[in-house]
């Protein structure tokens, strides 16, 4: 693995401005979203909006992800994805959540999730997440992928090819019927192949008109995860493996999720609906 120093917050930018022609989430100005009360199963012209949103935040964050290059700084990312939501009328859904700084999540190498993009600067072989949320038309939607910056490594390399196939092989478990346990289930038996670990404490979760809705998704095999699949449920997969423990630490700014033994992590994500026979990817670009 890169023999790279460990990370150090940065400095913070102001915070970026929203036009007011644009509707934020009901949490914007609040210390915490209201709890949501709504179906987990979502009619047709709630997922065609989710649909909208969910293909804005991933245009979002592709268009962010093409600035990744040694001696670009993670509040340059942020900047870029903030106003390609701008211009195209979206909130960006992190902006205000719970007092998040930022419009999107830049989380490198040992960062599990939940970076701030900051004064940071990215260097050559490291390896950065981006999350971008969208909201419009009154619904989020939520993706992320890891990305190489520069010369990466063969092991932290191998570990994104396999974070992604792993999203790939839970979302292809989705079918009405089964219950949720079987998506971590998946997720867990490849990567044991490995040896990674899964990350526990942090999961996939119900989205819709809420940006977190309460349900569920764990990314191992947990027995808890009980909750029978039904067509029309709409929620993330965003599995989080490491090369080393699945424990963490968090940094003092109550957000910087890294792995407790440093080593490097890997996540992707997609927003989707269960359909009659399976999933349907909504955050696609």
């Amino acid at each position: 693995m890169s023999g790279q120093s460990l990370l150090a917050p940065g400095e913070l930018s102001p915070i970026r401005s929203v036009p007011g022609s644009i509707r934020r989430p009901e949490y914007v100005g609040k210390p915490a979203p209201a709890p949501y009360d709504g179906p987990e199963v979502q009619d047709s012209d709630t997922i065609e909006r989710m649909r909208l949103a969910g293909s804005l935040a991933a245009r979002a964050m592709e268009e962010a992800a093409k600035h990744i290059a040694p001696g670009v700084t993670t509040d340059e990312l942020d900047r870029v994805a903030h106003e390609y939501m701008c211009d195209h009328g979206a909130y960006p859904s992190t902006l205000g959540y719970r007092g998040f700084p930022k419009s999107l999540c830049a989380s490198i190498n040992e960062v599990i999730c939940h970076g701030i993009p900051d004064s940071t600067v990215l260097r050559d072989g490291d390896i950065v997440n981006l999350d971008v949320t969208a909201y419009i038309h009154g619904v989020h939607g939520d993706n992320n992928a890891t990305y190489l910056c520069g010369d990466v490594d063969e092991e932290s390399r191998l570990l994104v090819e396999r974070t992604r196939e792993s999203l790939n092989r839970a979302i292809k478990a989705v079918r009405p019927g089964r219950q949720i346990n079987v998506i971590g289930r998946v997720i867990e038996s490849y990567a044991k192949r490995f040896g990674y670990g899964v990350v526990r404490d942090f999961t996939g979760h119900g989205i819709s008109t809420s940006f977190h809705s309460g349900l569920i998704v764990p990314h191992y095999d947990s027995p808890h995860a009980t909750t029978v699949m039904q067509p029309g449920m709409t929620f993330t997969i965003e599995p989080m493996l490491t090369l080393g423990t699945h424990e963490y630490d968090m940094w003092d700014d109550g957000w910087t999720v890294v792995t407790k033994d440093r080593k490097r992590t890997a996540q992707f994500e997609h927003t989707l609906v269960v359909t009659d026979t399976g999933a349907d990817i909504l955050t696609l670009p």
